[in-house]
């Protein structure tokens, strides 16, 4: 009985089923692929985060209307004059 037999394939097959089970054979895709996502990102560590929080950093504020400024200043300049 050989490697090409398919007959020792099936064996085989009826043995990983029986040890196994069909649950965990079928749940063995999403584990593996999970396990090489988180494979993935810690091989390229923080640098995403790092990434994000610095974006989230240097986000511009807008300054206030010049408007509000210039009418609070003169507000300021008629009270101090009387």
């Amino acid at each position: 009985m050989g490697f090409d037999s398919i007959w020792h394939w099936i064996v085989v097959l009826i043995l990983v089923l029986l040890i196994f089970g069909t649950k965990k054979i079928r749940n063995l895709g999403p584990d593996i692929g999970s396990a090489v996502r988180g494979f993935k990102k810690a091989m390229h560590g923080d640098d995403e985060e790092e990434a994000k929080a610095k974006a989230a950093a240097e986000k511009l504020q807008a300054d206030p209307p010049a408007s509000t400024q210039s009418a609070t200043q003169e507000q300021r300049d008629s009270t101090e004059s009387k």
